[in-house]
């Protein structure tokens, strides 16, 4: 860890294990941000030109994250169901096609599928419970199925899938392949094209240690002229600072999808956040999140009371542990953020999530606060 640990200078008085929902930020985001307002403030737009500089330096990043061909795949983009909804409003639906998604998806990754309804569009919703979920996954990919749509890393259950399976599976039935990327995306290495995605997305506020308001959308090029675009503006054409040209037409690359002016602001502070998950490195950055993970399901299965919710296996689990006390699940997360234990009330029990630099004292003192909850009874 080294001088990883001063990039957090959290509150004492909390223990911060809610990486899943919205992470703190780095010092580095926090100083990009001030200087960035400094700058605003005394030169205004002076120096824009510099400020396009570091939106490219996140962009850069993202593409080595997702490992992406080229930048010109990377979109940014204001949040997850933005870019949902690039793909299931872009596509050309025809009455009967089928989605696949799984019954265990937020919010996000199923009502954008089940808004299609009025083109015809069936959403098919797949049991995860089963013990190879990607053979049933694939099974549920009919004659009439156009598009697979899952997250790495299902929120609530924390249950991490084989999307390498599923893209390839996909890839040899034709059916596109889309992945909310935001339980992932930061807590472990991301491979687009090993794993034959078609579309991923994903905030920048979860394990990405960025701010709200802005995420990533990859488009596999081949597929980005056949989602139909429906919002215009001067940022997405191919000849976007020619002001007064009369002929237009979208670029080619993903900058397509950004229709007007970027969140400059939001780029600084995830372009900087991006910069200290590289310096550690996601394979350093996964090991460090499963320590923790191991840790955690370790010390709550060692509990009477505490029955493990999430996925156990090293190959199932990401950043996520959820659990249940025995107790009603909403009092004990209550109890647990009244004590300064940050955390979720997800999936049945109450959702732990660390990242890399959590320190074993906040493990301690959220497992100590657990310990005196289930002893209250």
């Amino acid at each position: 860890m080294g001088h990883f640990a001063n990039e957090f200078p959290q509150a004492d008085h909390i223990c911060y294990l809610n990486h899943a929902a919205v992470a703190p930020w780095p010092l580095r985001s926090k100083q990009a941000i001030a200087q960035f307002a400094a700058e605003n403030v005394s030169l205004g737009a002076t120096h824009y030109p510099a400020w396009l500089k570091v939106e490219q330096s996140l962009r850069e990043r993202l593409k080595r994250l997702l490992n992406a061909p080229s930048t010109g795949d990377i979109a940014l983009v204001k949040n997850t169901s933005e870019a949902l909804s690039f793909v299931a409003f872009g596509l050309d639906w025809r009455d009967g096609d089928e989605v696949v998604i799984s019954d265990e998806e937020f919010p996000s990754n199923r009502i954008v599928w089940e808004a299609l309804s009025r083109f015809g569009v069936r959403v098919k919703q797949v049991s995860l419970q089963g013990a190879q979920p990607e053979q049933d996954l694939i099974a549920a990919l009919g004659t009439r199925c156009r598009l697979l749509s899952v997250s790495a890393v299902q929120y609530a259950s924390g249950l991490k899938l084989d999307l390498a399976a599923l893209g390839h599976a996909c890839r040899a039935k034709g059916v596109l392949f889309c992945v909310d990327a935001i339980q992932q995306l930061g807590a472990q290495p991301m491979d687009v094209q090993a794993c034959a995605i078609d579309f991923a997305m994903a905030d920048g506020h979860k394990w990405l240690l960025g701010p709200e308001g802005l995420g990533v959308f990859y488009c596999r090029s081949e597929l980005r002229a056949s989602l139909t675009l429906h919002e215009y503006g001067w940022h997405m054409l191919e000849h976007a600072g020619d002001y007064t040209r009369s002929e237009w037409q979208p670029a080619r690359s993903a900058k397509r999808f950004e229709c007007g002016s970027p969140n400059m602001l939001g780029a600084y502070a995830l372009e900087a956040s991006l910069s200290l998950l590289e310096e550690v490195g996601m394979v350093e950055v996964a090991r460090l999140i499963d320590e923790r993970v191991s840790y955690l399901l370790s010390a709550l299965q060692s509990i009477a009371q505490c029955r493990v919710i999430s996925a156990t296996a090293p190959e199932r689990r990401a950043g996520i542990v959820t659990f249940s006390t025995g107790e009603e699940n909403a009092a004990v997360h209550r109890e647990l953020m009244q004590a300064g234990v940050i955390c979720a009330h997800r999936g049945g029990g109450v959702r732990f999530s660390p990242h890399f630099y959590t320190a074993q004292t906040t493990l301690d003192q959220a497992l100590k606060q657990v310990k005196s909850i289930v002893a209250k009874g």
